[in-house]
């Protein structure tokens, strides 16, 4: 591990032992509310990220359907949740932290004025374990904070409780039942990038001069950062198992920001750096296969059925879903039961 990343773990670690204690109680202001009066709400999560701000993205829908009236900020860091969050309506402001704030401490401690002037009906944290969110809750004005955990004496039972995009809503409709809003029990809305026609259509277009529009299409993305990457040995293997069984179909890469390739550039190529541009792509080929990664949930965000292949990450955690998508174990899985998952969706 290099000094840099020590730095930050024993910042971070040090982060959540101060800030551990913040907010325990799951409800801090008890009594019925009236959905009508919530106007203006606050959803912390301080990371930059483009995977995570996608798997924001259905408790936002939840806030905006519990409280039809309200305006939404979030809270974040970097530069992507502008970008994710472009057509929803519902979002108001994007309150960013610098991505280094000892280096921009102006900018850090304005973020915080900034949450602290504001009127907030209610604040919610998306992690638990964040402590500049948990921070967040416990410095606004608020009537309302959730900070994102059950009461210790709390479980929820839901098979899927464990998926990152979901128990922040499941935490959040117990949060409200609590304060008298039922639970409908309704489904948790799939992560959206919300493309609009027009972006989805020139999409379109884009794909069509790399590929045989008049084929069905497969993506592929060959690329992910550290253990979640696969050799070019896996991909190449795969790559030749793809164009064995599907000799009539498109098979073409999107390539990441690096503008590398684990298979050599064999098959056609996309590269872009414009992400809503690569989720408009995407929302036109008829499957995407990629490692877990970014790109993965860009994918899944763009309503394409989208396949993600994990290795070292918690399948259960981060699999995509809806549309037909699945998360496949490779390290008990092989080339086969890769294919059977792409039969499954392209003969559906």
């Amino acid at each position: 591990m290099s000094n840099l990343k020590k730095v930050n773990a024993f910042r971070r670690s040090l982060m959540r032992n101060l800030t551990k204690n913040i907010g325990n109680s799951n409800v801090s202001n008890t009594g019925s509310i009236d959905n009508s009066k919530i106007k203006k709400v606050l959803i912390c999560r301080p990371n930059g990220r483009l995977g995570n701000m996608l798997l924001i993205t259905p408790l936002v829908e939840e806030v905006a359907k519990t409280f039809p009236d309200c305006k939404i900020d979030v809270f974040v860091k970097g530069f992507v949740a502008p970008i994710v969050f472009e057509n929803y309506e519902v979002v108001d402001k994007i309150i960013p932290l610098p991505k280094k704030p000892f280096k921009e401490l102006v900018k850090y401690f304005k973020v915080w004025t900034l949450i602290k002037k504001q009127n907030y009906d209610m604040v919610i944290n998306v992690d638990q374990n964040s402590s500049s969110g948990r921070l967040a809750v416990k410095f606004s004005n608020a009537k309302y904070k959730f900070f994102g955990n059950l009461p210790e004496n709390v479980t929820l039972e839901y098979d899927d409780y464990e998926h990152i995009a979901k128990y922040p809503v499941y935490n959040f409709r117990y949060f409200l039942s609590q304060i008298g809003i039922e639970d409908k029990n309704e489904s948790i809305a799939l992560i959206d990038l919300k493309l609009s026609e027009t972006e989805i259509a020139n999409g379109k277009q884009i794909l069509d001069k790399i590929i045989d529009p008049n084929k069905r299409t497969i993506a592929i993305f060959t690329f992910a950062t550290g253990e979640k990457c696969y050799n070019p040995e896996w991909w190449g293997e795969f790559y030749a198992a793809l164009k064995k069984e599907y000799p009539n179909e498109n098979i073409f890469e999107v390539l990441p920001v690096e503008n590398v390739s684990q298979i050599n550039f064999e098959a056609p190529t996309f590269y872009s750096k414009d992400v809503r541009e690569i989720g408009s792509v995407l929302a036109n080929v008829d499957v995407f296969v990629g490692a877990d990664s970014g790109i993965m949930h860009l994918s899944s965000a763009s309503k394409a059925p989208t396949i993600g292949l994990f290795s070292v990450s918690n399948l259960k955690k981060y699999e995509p879903y809806g549309n037909g998508s699945v998360g496949l174990d490779t390290s008990v899985l092989g080339v086969p039961d890769f294919i059977k998952a792409i039969n499954k969706i392209l003969n559906k």
